[in-house]
């Protein structure tokens, strides 16, 4: 529903952009198009969802020139009357924002329940084995997270596996830093008796 309103505001919006755009006193408002049209694109090009929440996290860590770019050029427009004092904090909030807005798409029922057999596909054509837990370990161990998610969600590795020395993934993901893939794993094992 929230992408047919981007789509129907953008539409509505779209046959006036041109000309505020080239208008050197709406510099903000072609900054701000220019980022519409970027989220616009990312629903538009996603085929799933886990697909736009890998573009809107590339564009939240700050990956993506155009979003840069534009975010850049619209906090300067907006910052222009602010007194110097002031923009440092402002800047602060808006990284904060975007820290936040990083965090809550990892939150659990921000992202759907993928499909285990389209999760299955995707390792196959990334050249991976989707009940192969060796590979589950090693996509952990180098912290490759899209691949180990995708191994949790096809369901076909043991997520207890351990390697030679008993390091199971959870050490692995911890290991590295990454909490977030660690409670997933966690998450998802089996109960144990």
């Amino acid at each position: 529903m929230k992408t047919i309103r981007i789509l129907l505001a953008a539409m509505l919006i779209a046959p006036a952009a041109p000309a505020l755009a080239q208008n050197e006193e709406w510099p903000a408002f072609g900054h701000a198009l220019t980022l519409i049209h970027l989220f616009v694109r990312i629903a538009a090009e996603s085929e799933t969802p886990t697909q736009s929440l890998r573009a809107i996290d590339e564009v939240l860590l700050g990956r993506n020139p155009v979003a840069n770019e534009a975010v850049s050029g619209l906090v300067k427009e907006m910052l222009a009357d602010v007194p110097p004092q002031h923009r440092a904090t402002i800047a602060a909030i808006g990284r904060d924002l975007a820290a936040a807005a990083r965090k809550n798409l990892g939150v659990k029922d921000a992202r759907p329940r993928m499909d285990p057999l389209q999760a299955r596909r995707d390792l196959t054509s990334m050249g991976l084995t989707y009940h192969d837990s060796k590979q589950f370990l090693d996509a952990v161990k180098r912290n490759d997270a899209i691949a180990a998610e995708l191994f949790i969600a096809g369901q076909g590795v043991d997520l207890g596996a351990t390697d030679f020395w008993g390091r199971d993934a959870v050490d692995f993901a911890r290991s590295n830093g990454n909490e977030r893939l660690a409670e997933l794993i966690t998450r998802n094992r089996p109960a144990t008796r």
